[in-house]
């Protein structure tokens, strides 16, 4: 990934996030370090290893390549078959609930 700067930082993260992350080095490492990914995440994703933010962008892609999102309110997501099986098999979802729902993938590490 290289060197993280303030520059490159602002492509990855919204002005908000990336202060967040500047202060703490620690949040980036659980944005962007590779896990191998459970079994129904696997299946979304094609692949076994990828990150919580890998993971973010992916379904986000997915929303949109198949217009998931609610045409009368943007922030609701329609759940379709697929997606139900990562989201807790809500019909929908809130666009700010995306980021929990993924992150419960994704089990801390014993500290």
């Amino acid at each position: 990934m290289g060197e993280l700067t303030e520059r490159n930082l602002g492509k990855m993260f919204p002005p908000r996030m990336k202060k967040a992350v500047m202060d703490n080095p620690k949040k980036l490492a659980n944005l962007i370090d590779l896990v191998n990914l459970p079994s129904t995440l696997r299946e979304f994703m094609g692949q076994s290893q990828s990150s919580r933010l890998g993971c973010f962008k992916r379904v986000w892609l997915y929303i949109k390549e198949n217009n998931l999102q609610d045409p009368n309110n943007k922030n609701v997501v329609n759940c379709d078959e697929k997606l139900k099986r990562i989201l807790l098999g809500k019909s929908q979802v809130e666009l700010v609930e995306l980021p929990m729902l993924i992150k419960l993938h994704f089990p801390k590490e014993p500290k």
